[in-house]
């Protein structure tokens, strides 16, 4: 029931109240864009936030009351009790349940998160210090993503987040992200998803969201990995299916001659030093 609450009030809810980028001295998560955040938001806001003030309240209401009930000037002579049987199995059993009430839900977001349906796209995001190198194997599209410095900046566009070619999906499609690294430890990561795996040199971890929404979606690396950890931002942006598809066009095209670029750029390097 709580649950079913908290997705209508998020659907009513204006925009304005989360965005899909971090603002300065914002409480909370950002605005869920997928199942899987919406999972994890109701999960922290309506299960655990709850659990845990009210154990922080009665440890607390605890604590006064010892102080205030067992203060020297009114007890002369210390008592004798050693233990109190009921109170132990209580302080067992009570915690043994709320963690059990914790882990259900918890495990079906878990499980939610690792089972991945069939996907519509297929992403392969690569880390590198420190950029992010990006992959459409069934588009035979590759290209890499760069920061964009502070003096490049045009207007509206976020500091430390923008990046010169940023990732394209389709809204209400199932997109398949498989993570690798090329040097060092980095992280996938996409608050509005719910989306962060790590990114290990020899080995592909797989992840997965389903945009429910259209809009610029902003993430970082979240795995320290030298000292411009900070520089490798990650933009996707989620369009419609029309959109998309033009994108594939133009990007096949864009690249393939940035390749091409660089492919003769090599040569020549390789001919000048023979």
């Amino acid at each position: 029931m709580l649950k079913k609450i908290f997705i209508i009030i998020s659907s009513i809810a204006p925009n304005t109240i989360l965005a899909n980028e971090p603002k300065d001295w914002q409480l909370g998560f950002q605005q869920a864009a997928s199942k899987s955040m919406s999972d994890i938001v109701w999960f922290h806001d309506y299960m655990l936030l709850p659990i845990i003030t009210a154990i922080t309240a009665f440890v607390l209401f605890l604590l006064l009351y010892t102080c205030v009930r067992f203060r020297e000037s009114k007890n002369k002579v210390a008592s004798t009790t050693s233990h109190n049987t009921m109170i132990e199995v209580l302080w067992t059993l009570i915690p043994c349940i709320i963690l059990i009430v914790m882990a259900v839900p918890s495990f079906k977001v878990l499980y939610s998160q690792d089972t991945i349906p069939k996907a519509d796209v297929t992403i392969k995001a690569i880390g590198y210090q420190w950029y992010w190198g990006y992959e459409y194997p069934d588009e035979n599209i590759i290209f890499d993503s760069y920061m964009i410095n502070d003096e490049d900046l045009k207007e509206n566009q976020p500091r430390l987040l923008t990046v010169d070619n940023e990732v394209f999906v389709p809204v209400n499609k199932v997109i398949k992200v498989m993570i690798t690294a090329n040097d060092v430890l980095h992280a996938w990561a996409l608050p509005s998803f719910g989306v962060k795996r790590d990114a290990v040199p020899g080995r592909i971890n797989e992840t997965w969201f389903k945009a429910e929404k259209t809009g610029t979606f902003y993430g970082q690396c979240s795995e320290l990995c030298g000292i411009k950890h900070a520089f490798m931002p990650i933009t996707v942006n989620v369009v419609t299916e029309d959109e998309y598809n033009r994108w594939l066009e133009g990007a096949k095209i864009k690249f393939a001659k940035e390749e091409l670029k660089i492919n003769n750029k090599i040569a020549k390097t390789i001919k000048e030093i023979k």
